[in-house]
């Protein structure tokens, strides 16, 4: 019987079980929204916020800023299901992160960093902005904003000038989501000892800190690999891994690997067949709004939905701000980079397991082969 046990626990074993069609079968499932009240309000809200200031930076002397607007736009999807007063607060020191995000390796590029460095700099905050979101109980979406935003900022070279104003721009942007916020928070449900909202338990300081240096090294490693294939943006790659790894569980983590691959794929299709028609600066603004709001309406119900909501919103942006405007070969790329990204989250996540996830893993497994219910 011991020896039964201890052959259940390894990572061969682990593998197996993460491979089974019912692993499948659980990543089709559907979730109820928490509050599907707060989620459409969060949309709304960077939905609203992109739809003031994307124009306003496109008709000014700068409209090249549009894309880090934009990213300021998207701390409004923080704190929606923080209690009473909480959300200011967790909006305020997102925007914050986020403004940081981009002075970090904006700052870089300006200090003439190689992109070796820029690309060490990207991993490490992958680790960091885990630990930060899960120290501050942000919630969703997580620190895959701030990688984003980390990883838009990336450059060859970068003038002092050019540096304020991207800061500028995310700030003044995530000022306005944030006065948006706190003029319609009384919109929102809270939670109440009746309805509790969802929320991470704040686990041990070392706990925290394994799953931040796991996921920085993950990180690292699908970095890596999408620059040697020679991928134009291995944040992407970054962000597929890290999106994987923060699993709270190995299930979770295949899950969340499949779901982000299938809906992925989905909406790379959809943004490829959006940028052939070569729309105006008007119509993917408009487009971005639509999608931010839609995004939030069916993510809570299966990861897979909002990617294929999320994928084209984040080529769009990165067309908007990509100087000469990136093309629909974009698309394929994404595709790639996410694959690439989950693959190497899931092989980290299992090499990285200690013996309580393989333990829960088999546990689960073995429990839905007798017919019990998951844990």
């Amino acid at each position: 019987m011991m020896a039964g046990k201890a052959v259940a626990l390894r990572r061969r074993d682990a593998l197996r079980h993460l491979l089974h069609p019912r692993q499948l079968t659980d990543s089709m499932a559907l979730s109820k929204q928490p509050s599907l009240r707060n989620s459409v309000l969060a949309g709304a809200q960077a939905a609203i916020t992109a739809a003031i200031v994307l124009p306003l930076v496109h008709l000014s002397p700068w409209p090249h800023l549009i894309g880090f607007a934009s990213l300021g736009a998207l701390v409004a999807l923080f704190g929606r299901f923080a209690p009473a007063q909480g959300r200011k607060r967790i909006v305020f020191l997102c925007a914050l992160w986020q403004v940081l995000a981009v002075l970090a390796m904006s700052g870089l590029a300006w200090l003439g960093a190689p992109v070796v460095m820029q690309l060490v700099l990207l991993a490490l905050s992958c680790g960091v902005f885990l630990f930060v979101c899960t120290t501050g109980g942000f919630g969703a979406p997580g620190a895959l904003i701030f990688v984003f935003a980390a990883g838009a900022s990336m450059s060859a070279d970068l003038s002092l000038e050019q540096l304020v104003a991207r800061v500028s721009a995310t700030a003044a942007a995530a000022a306005l989501a944030w006065a948006i916020c706190a003029a319609t928070e009384g919109l929102r449900h809270l939670p109440t000892a009746m309805r509790p909202f969802p929320a991470e338990p704040q686990h041990p300081l070392n706990h925290r800190l394994s799953a931040a240096s796991r996921s920085a090294a993950g990180a690292g490693i699908a970095i890596l690999a999408s620059h040697a294939f020679g991928a134009n943006h291995p944040a992407w790659a970054a962000m597929g891994t890290l999106a994987v790894m923060q699993g709270a569980h190995l299930h979770i983590t295949m899950s969340r690997a499949m779901q982000r691959m299938a809906g992925t794929v989905l909406g790379a299709m959809l943004a490829w067949t959006l940028l052939l028609q070569e729309p105006s600066v008007w119509a993917m603004i408009a487009v971005l709004a639509m999608l931010q709001l839609l995004t939030e309406v069916v993510i809570g119900i299966n990861y897979a939905f909002g990617q294929v909501f999320v994928t084209p919103m984040a080529l769009l942006m990165t067309h908007l701000g990509t100087p000469h405007g990136a093309g629909p070969d974009i698309a394929p790329e994404r595709v790639f980079d996410t694959l690439l990204g989950a693959v190497i989250g899931i092989a980290m996540s299992v090499l990285l397991s200690t013996v309580d996830d393989r333990r829960h893993l088999a546990v689960l497994r073995n429990g839905a082969r007798m017919g019990g219910s998951k844990p």
